[in-house]
């Protein structure tokens, strides 16, 4: 029986910054407590990424009442020279709604 392997690797396709901004970008309304939950993080680190995007000029955020509301600055350019696109190139990637039929072009 072939053994399968650890689903708890030493690198991951995205980081934390990237599932972040995806959570985001499709609950601009969520609180930084389901997003730790979502992406497997604690709070706090939440928070540092947050603050990162937002100090980089990819996301704002308003305060409505006692929470925040979210808005990612789309037409951001990717931070890496070897990223050559933008936010909305890498949420369109990430949108879990999509089909393979739609990366094809």
């Amino acid at each position: 029986m072939e053994e399968r392997p650890s689903s708890q690797g030493t690198w991951t396709f995205l980081t934390n910054h990237a599932r972040v901004l995806a959570q985001i970008a499709r609950d601009p309304g969520t609180r930084i407590r389901d997003i730790a939950a979502a992406c497997l993080l604690t709070e706090r680190a939440v928070q540092k990424i947050i603050t990162d995007l937002e100090d980089g000029g990819y996301l704002t955020h308003t305060r409505r009442g006692r929470t925040n509301h979210y808005r990612v600055i789309l037409g951001t350019r990717l931070r890496h020279p070897a990223d050559d696109g933008t936010v909305d190139d890498l949420l369109a990637i990430l949108d879990h709604k999509s089909g393979p039929e739609s990366a094809a072009g």
